[in-house]
């Protein structure tokens, strides 16, 4: 399953949360979850609200030991504790809860009973927080701490996310461009700008544009929740829509409608088109230019970049600036696997840099088969073809593997296992 955030009013900790157990999350069951951090001091509620006639769940977070008020729609008292996340949309109101460093927060989600993959999202979503308030503190990462978003509140959201995602078997994140806010905020430090020194340093090479809206529409919390979560930014995904869910923001910001919109559905990858033949897959083409790279070290990237998973890797000549003869490097691969193909195209390469963007392919239903030959029994690929019938073809490596210890050609190799498997 895939999803898409459409963040066309920014997003939060808590509009997360919201979209998410819209979308069918049980929230006693996250509630539960939660505590077996253990992190038992604090409540979650849950209230359904409508903003501009759109139903959506308002999630509140509150540490325990300290006042809350009850909220409906048109009503809601603020008891928060991390400056930047809950002042969102809100009028903030500065409160002294419970803050931990980032050594204790990891600390404490590593020698948690959450599954392997939720603390890895959850550790990812602080990293990015904590390299951030690293960069702008001037500390070491190991020796932040979290004012804003170490609370109980900024804990239940990032792991509540992380739960989620889980939960509703969510594998692949996409996101609109992020809106920005304009104005001041009262932090633990004074007065900043909104963005927030650390909002904007989280976002980083994601896609943003700046709004009217005098309100910070992304919180650092937030911010660092898409950045972990979404593989690219930009127009939605082509998908088979199931499920939409929406999370409310805690103030009116004028016309549009104060919701985090998320989506969900199927990128077809077993859907069959209107044809009913052919497979539809989503993946990334990512692409680099190189004038100045010794040729021999070619077939060397392109084994190196088939390991990192792949699907195919094409040469194709080109001419630069001045006329330079070069070659562009283009590599189809699925969205899990673009960050490793670009990690190895800026380290094997004279390249600094690589474009990637989304497509979508059609092809052929396929099967690996093994089959029986004269050379024992071997993988090959069984392609169910509408025009030409079935068909199956052997893989290269097990021809190559019985050409090298038969030393005989593999094309002989070839029309052997082809004759033998057609019979």
């Amino acid at each position: 399953m895939i999803a898409y955030f459409d963040c066309f009013s920014g997003i939060s900790g808590d509009m997360t949360l919201g979209a998410l157990i819209d979308l069918g999350v049980p929230v006693e069951w996250l509630r539960e979850s939660i505590s077996s951090i253990p992190l038992n001091d604090f409540d979650l509620e849950v209230f359904d609200v409508k903003k501009n006639g759109i139903s959506a769940k308002d999630v509140h977070v509150h540490e325990l030991g300290h006042n809350h008020t009850n909220s409906d729609e048109h009503s809601h008292s603020e008891d928060h504790h991390h400056s930047h996340e809950k002042h969102h949309h809100h009028e903030h109101e500065k409160k002294h809860g419970t803050s931990r460093d980032y050594k204790t927060i990891t600390s404490l989600i590593k020698n948690s009973p959450l599954s392997g993959y939720v603390k890895e999202l959850s550790l990812e979503i602080f990293e990015n927080i904590a390299a951030a308030e690293s960069e702008i503190h001037k500390r070491q990462k190991e020796d932040v701490h979290f004012h804003e978003v170490g609370g109980v509140d900024a804990i239940v959201d990032i792991v509540g996310t992380a739960l989620c995602i889980e939960y509703l078997g969510i594998n692949t994140i996409f996101a609109s461009k992020i809106p920005l806010g304009t104005g001041f905020v009262n932090c633990d430090h004074g007065k900043i700008p909104v963005p927030s020194p650390a909002t904007i340093s989280i976002l980083k090479n994601v896609p943003v544009y700046g709004t009217e809206t005098p309100f910070e529409l992304v919180t650092p919390t937030g911010a660092a929740i898409i950045k972990t979560l979404s593989s690219s930014f930009g127009a939605m995904p082509d998908m088979i829509v199931q499920k939409t869910g929406y999370g409310a923001g805690k103030r009116d910001t004028g016309p549009t409608p104060n919701l985090l919109r998320v989506i969900t559905g199927n990128t077809a990858v077993s859907h069959k088109d209107i044809s009913g033949v052919y497979d539809k897959e989503s993946a990334v083409i990512v692409e680099t230019c190189i004038d100045d790279m010794n040729p021999e070290i070619f077939g060397f990237l392109m084994e190196r970049l088939l390991e990192d998973g792949a699907l195919d890797v094409y040469w194709i000549p080109i001419f630069m600036k001045k006329n330079r003869p070069g070659t562009m490097v283009q590599v189809l691969c699925g969205q899990d696997k673009k960050d490793a193909v670009i990690n190895r195209l800026l380290s094997e390469t004279t390249s600094i840099g690589a474009r990637y963007y989304n497509v979508l392919r059609d092809t052929l239903p396929r099967e690996l088969i093994q089959v029986e030959t004269s050379y024992g029994t071997i993988k090959a690929k069984c392609i169910k073809d509408p025009v030409r019938g079935s068909r199956i073809t052997p893989e290269y490596e097990e021809c190559k593997k019985i050409a090298i210890e038969k030393n005989i050609p593999i094309k002989v190799v070839y029309e052997t296992i082809l004759k033998e498997i057609s019979k």
